[in-house]
């Protein structure tokens, strides 16, 4: 296991590492993923046991071209349009599956349906062309745990990190990405991200906010307990109460601030980072968070920290 950065040497090393049925962690503008072979079951396998992650949660799978699609998924015209607007980006589709999909059933846990999106990180998109085949990619870390923005997150995050980490520096985005289902007549977000549904619905019209199914989901975010560090989070809190550690935003200040200019697009980047430092044992009882608008990608990081809040369970 190491971490190493990310040059053209440890690209043609790691996509050898996958084409051989090894993980390999790698950053994308939201998160860092934790990739596998998306074609190979075994590979699939493993990601799930690395993560500890429930068999029937989702994930995404990866691709570096929009016309890799036309193997794994049934796309319509929206697919076209939304691709054209926003791939390469933080928007995942989520499609009926092609019944001689070239992606393994498990990524799918199950469903007739196939989650697909386009990274936009030159790290990513590189590894992909070398690998020459899609990537399931979750997010590097334990199940249920704040995700990792950083390379080294990896190593904190998970008990058996793969063999290699490739370090492309700090995510852009800073948050997972929007995932759209294109399976229903009007498409609806499963999980707000960086791609508002304003910016969606400029491009296709009418989309929906979908409800949680956190027994069936079908997409990954959907369970209730996501994105949770070790100790508890109390949100929309003005001050911190003895034995807290306060995260602010904007005027609200804490000990530390999502964003001291309250820019929304700085707090998602600095979001997850931030989670992982205040969860300090030693020295705190509770995590307490400052109030973050409701708009734009405020949207994405309540949902981050109301699922970071919620009763703990062991699925993500």
């Amino acid at each position: 296991m190491s971490i190493a950065p990310a040059t053209p040497e440890t690209i043609a090393q790691a996509a050898d590492i996958l084409r051989s049925g090894g993980l390999v962690a790698f950053p994308t503008e939201t998160v860092y993923g934790l990739g596998g072979d998306a074609t190979n079951d075994a590979a699939v396998e493993k990601i799930y046991a690395a993560k500890g992650r429930p068999s029937f949660n989702p994930l995404i799978v990866h691709v570096g071209a929009p016309d890799w699609v036309a193997s794994i998924a049934q796309a319509d015209a929206r697919f076209g349009t939304l691709t054209r607007a926003f791939w390469p980006g933080p928007l995942t589709l989520v499609m009926k599956r092609h019944t001689t999909s070239s992606v393994s059933k498990l990524v799918s846990a199950g469903l007739d349906s196939v989650a697909v999106r386009m990274p936009d990180h030159p790290v990513a998109a590189s590894l992909l062309l070398a690998v020459g085949r899609p990537l399931a990619a979750p997010s590097a870390n334990k199940s249920g745990s704040i995700s990792p923005t950083e390379a080294r997150h990896v190593l904190d995050s998970l008990a058996r990190p793969p063999a290699l980490i490739i370090d492309g520096g700090k995510c852009r985005v800073g948050v997972e990405s929007t995932v759209l289902d294109l399976t229903t007549l009007t498409p609806v977000i499963l999980r707000p991200g960086a791609i508002t549904r304003e910016q969606i619905e400029a491009v296709i019209g009418p989309v929906t906010i979908g409800t949680d199914t956190p027994h069936a989901p079908k997409s990954p975010g959907q369970l209730a307990s996501h994105y949770a560090p070790g100790l508890p989070v109390r949100l929309n809190a003005a001050e911190a109460k003895t034995d807290e550690i306060l995260i602010g935003f904007g005027p609200a200040q804490g000990t530390l601030n999502l964003s001291p200019r309250g820019d929304l697009a700085e707090a998602a980047a600095n979001l997850f980072a931030l989670l992982r430092q205040a969860d300090n044992a030693t020295l705190y009882k509770c995590i307490a968070v400052a109030p973050v608008p409701e708009q734009g990608i405020g949207l994405a990081i309540n949902d981050r920290l109301r699922r970071a809040a919620a009763p703990r369970n062991t699925g993500s």
